[in-house]
């Protein structure tokens, strides 16, 4: 389970994401649409339409990381 310190910045991107995004179709949403950095060690999470699976996008030391989860 993941388990951030309490630390870590956690942003939660607002408009429904297209789920089929990967690594680089996200880190584009995070610098152009929210204007932040994707490296920064921060937390992006996005939700699709419905609300049921979230996608986690993170920077770890030396490249990204995305959790994926449907929710029941």
């Amino acid at each position: 389970m993941l388990r951030p310190s309490e630390d870590v910045d956690v942003y939660l991107y607002s408009d429904p994401v297209d789920m089929r995004k990967s690594i680089n179709g996200l880190s584009i949403i995070v610098e152009q649409s929210m204007m932040l950095p994707t490296n920064s060690g921060a937390l992006f999470v996005f939700c699709n339409r419905g609300r049921d699976k979230i996608k986690i996008l993170c920077w770890e030391r030396n490249g990204f990381i995305v959790w994926y989860k449907r929710l029941e």
